[in-house]
Parts: structure tokens; C-alpha cells; sequence
């Protein structure tokens, strides 16, 4: 068995696939019309009846699960979204305890995307204020083994 993604039941494919292609900056890798595939995910509209269910117990917990991205500038991703007009959102940039800096929002059925830095982006952050690698990698919680790699070389 093979693990292919996930798939998110929606109500309006016109209204999601313009949200992950043009806002999220997806890529469709197929359009069948209810059906909508992208690299990782995938788009159904018509859930409820292929499962034999309504449409409001599909609904009803849309915070039980988000989509997650991450991106080396989520600085100018944030500025993009910040540009879309009527975009909801979860929250705006917050950092975690262990340095990652993210931001949520929902997409046009409520389904939660989070989009958050790499954590390369954060350990070469913690590296260029002058933080040495067993204090990124405590910070992080990243085994100290992998932090290193990340280190920049002196040249010596």
C-alpha cells in the first residue's frame, strides 16, 4: 500500500481551485471537473454523496484538520495574502517555541492551511544571529547532528 495525499471535500471546485492555484500557487496536475488533483492533495466536490452521507456531517468539524505548506519567504507570502481581498485568516505570523514562524487561514470552505517557514530558513536564522549549533539545536529540537549540517563553514 501506498500513502498518495489527502483529499478535501469542498463545495464549490470553481472557488477552491482558484484559492490553491491562484492564492497558494499550487499546481494542477489534474482537472476532471468535481474532482481536482494537485502534487500532494486533491479537491472533491460531491464528497457526501460518494460517501453516502450529507453535506452538513461532512461539515461539521472543519478544525480537525489542516493543509500544511512551507516556504524559505514567508515573509513575501505574507505580504501576497495580505494583498487578497476577503482572505480569512486564522491567525497572522506567529513564531513557536522552537523558532518556526507560521501564519493559518481558511480556504473557501473553512478547511484550515497553514503555511510556515522551512526549518532550514530557522536554523539558518538562529546561525546568522550568532547562535551556535547547541543552542539552535536545543532551541529547535533538532538532534544536534542534523543542526550542524546546517552550519555555515568558517573556512578553517
Amino acid at each position: 500500500m501506498k500513502y498518495q495525499g489527502c483529499l478535501l471535500a469542498i463545495s464549490d471546485i470553481a472557488a477552491s481551485k482558484h484559492f490553491y492555484e491562484s492564492v497558494l500557487h499550487q499546481k494542477v496536475v489534474m482537472d476532471i471537473g468535481v474532482h481536482v488533483t494537485f502534487e500532494g492533495f486533491s479537491l472533491q466536490q460531491g464528497y457526501a454523496e460518494l460517501i453516502g452521507t450529507s453535506a452538513v456531517i461532512v461539515k461539521a468539524r472543519p478544525h480537525n484538520f489542516q493543509i500544511y505548506f512551507e516556504t524559505e519567504d514567508l515573509d513575501k507570502i505574507h505580504a501576497e495574502l495580505k494583498a487578497v481581498s476577503g482572505l480569512q485568516w486564522v491567525h497572522e505570523i506567529r513564531e513557536y517555541p522552537w523558532g518556526q514562524r507560521g501564519l493559518r487561514i481558511y480556504d473557501p470552505d473553512g478547511h484550515i492551511s497553514e503555511i510556515a517557514e522551512t526549518m532550514h530558513t530557522v536554523i539558518t536564522r538562529f546561525f546568522s544571529q550568532g547562535m551556535p549549533a547547541e543552542s539552535v539545536a536545543e532551541r529547535t529540537m533538532f538532534p544536534l547532528e542534523i543542526v550542524k549540517q546546517f552550519a555555515p563553514h568558517s573556512g578553517s
